[in-house]
């Protein structure tokens, strides 16, 4: 209830505030669990990939470090995020978003694990193809630009929804139990692949 009333409430906030134009509603997949990937430039993308996304609730993997904050370790958590160490190859967390692919729901991730100052998309990390590949989930690919890098009043700001990416169309041939047997080779083909499908949708309707 407090998910679905806060995504609502925000709504009406960034569509007063922003442009906003979303494109690719269509893609959303209407049933079983899948991992929603997305260039990640703003402490606001969260609530912004979220605006397409009306059938379902997305679990955010979040930094620790928001889990220490007053007040906004309750609301995160309110709204299904979970926290991540960074760099210290966190399995508690690749544990917990398993399970939430293989209970049906949604993986919400930002696949370059920090931020960027410039609105260019940085190198990806591999945890995304690495949770595909053990859950054997499709990921969406979306991406968010901030035409006025400020984000100022009624700036635009564009939501582009891809098309959902299978394991065998990133390459991704071992899942499950079978996965430990995949090469590291297999993972960062599943990457580029993933980086270079979302490196073009960036740059349409804009």
């Amino acid at each position: 209830m407090f998910y679905a009333i806060a995504i609502r409430a925000v709504s009406v906030l960034w569509h007063f505030w922003f442009r906003l134009q979303i494109n690719g509603r269509e893609n959303e997949p209407q049933q079983g669990g899948y991992i929603l990937a997305s260039n990640h430039c703003s402490a606001i993308d969260p609530m912004i990939v979220c605006q397409g996304i009306r059938r379902r609730q997305i679990h955010f993997m979040a930094k620790t470090e928001l889990f220490q904050v007053p007040v906004l370790k309750h609301v995160i958590r309110w709204l299904n995020a979970f926290p991540v160490s960074r760099g210290t190859g966190d399995t508690s967390a690749i544990d917990t978003a398993v399970k939430v692919i293989q209970d049906g729901d949604v993986l919400g991730l930002f696949p370059e694990g920090t931020r960027s100052k410039d609105g260019n998309m940085l190198r990806f990390k591999s945890g995304l193809a690495l949770i595909a590949q053990r859950t054997g989930a499709p990921v969406l690919p979306t991406t968010i630009t901030y035409c006025d890098p400020k984000k100022g009043f009624r700036s635009r700001v564009v939501v582009n929804y891809g098309k959902l990416m299978t394991c065998e169309e990133l390459g991704i041939h071992s899942t499950g139990a079978e996965a430990s047997l995949s090469s590291a080779r297999e993972l960062k083909e599943a990457t580029r692949k993933i980086y270079g499908v979302m490196e073009k949708l960036k740059e349409e309707n804009l």
